[in-house]
């Protein structure tokens, strides 16, 4: 637990907050002239015992519940990237979920931007993998460019993708449909994410490969064999990465090999010099 940053990030919120907002008045005891809702307020609209909200506040309250955290984010309008430093100032931990259920459904415009000025096949997709955006060298990758709304039903059950995703049984699926898996284990709720696992489970061929998942949980760093629709065969090395203000988002980006061999020499990891 850091008390310090955690004090400082509770009570500068909360000093946005009017309690007029909530149908309180500002209290004209003496000594009380910090804006913003008090700690007894909070507690009072969020229906807790007396002094719960200062015991958070103050860092004197080890190991505090998920639904306190929660409530406490929601009404002093945090927004992600506050949300993941309250769990991280009063757990030492990432938060299992994000506050808002629409996080992660939208990104910056200027991405698209970005990806443009991409030279490899680029593309964001949203925390169910409906794609938000993508640059011109990723729609070549498909047969008449017609790129896919959501990629992870594409590369699940889309006969197509089955094509241009060489050794799609052994090379693809049993990386790909684990994430699925675990995407549904963090977030059951998520509709389009069931829509697909529906649609793998009816799949005489994907369903047996779900059903045996594996752990893999992010693609970055793979090389995989594709048929590029313009290029040709070869194999495509991935690299993945987060816009920070969408949690659950990822950008990819996938840098092509020709050739139905794999010939070309891994690149080394990078490391920062300075490093000891």
């Amino acid at each position: 637990m850091d008390k310090v940053a955690l004090r400082s990030l509770l009570r500068e919120r909360r000093a946005l907050i009017t309690p007029e907002s909530h149908g309180l008045s500002r209290p004209t005891r003496q000594g009380r002239r910090a804006p913003g809702l008090s700690q007894t307020q909070i507690d009072q609209i969020l229906h807790r015992a007396p002094d719960t909200y200062g015991r958070l506040e103050s860092g004197r309250y080890p190991n505090p519940p998920v639904d306190l955290l929660q409530d406490v984010a929601r009404l002093l309008g945090m927004n992600e990237q506050e949300w993941i430093a309250l769990w991280r100032y009063a757990l030492g931990q990432d938060p299992p979920h994000p506050l808002n259920s629409a996080s992660g459904e939208e990104i910056p415009g200027v991405w698209q931007e970005a990806l443009d000025g991409i030279s490899h096949m680029a593309y964001v997709n949203d925390r169910s993998w409906n794609l938000l955006a993508h640059n011109a060298c990723f729609a070549a990758l498909f047969p008449g460019g017609r790129v896919p709304d959501n990629t992870m039903r594409w590369m699940a059950v889309e006969q197509e993708a089955r094509a241009v995703l060489t050794n799609w049984e052994t090379s693809w699926a049993p990386l790909v449909l684990p994430q699925l898996r675990a995407a549904l284990a963090a977030d059951p709720t998520d509709e389009t994410l069931a829509q697909i696992e529906k649609e793998v489970l009816a799949d005489p061929v994907a369903s047996g490969i779900y059903e045996t998942a594996s752990a893999c949980i992010h693609p970055d760093g793979d090389e995989r064999p594709l048929h590029h629709s313009a290029l040709g065969p070869g194999w495509v090395t991935m690299c993945a990465a987060q816009p920070m203000a969408a949690p659950g988002a990822r950008m990819i980006i996938l840098v092509f090999h020709p050739g139905e061999q794999r010939r070309h020499a891994r690149v080394p990891v990078l490391r920062a010099r300075c490093r000891p």
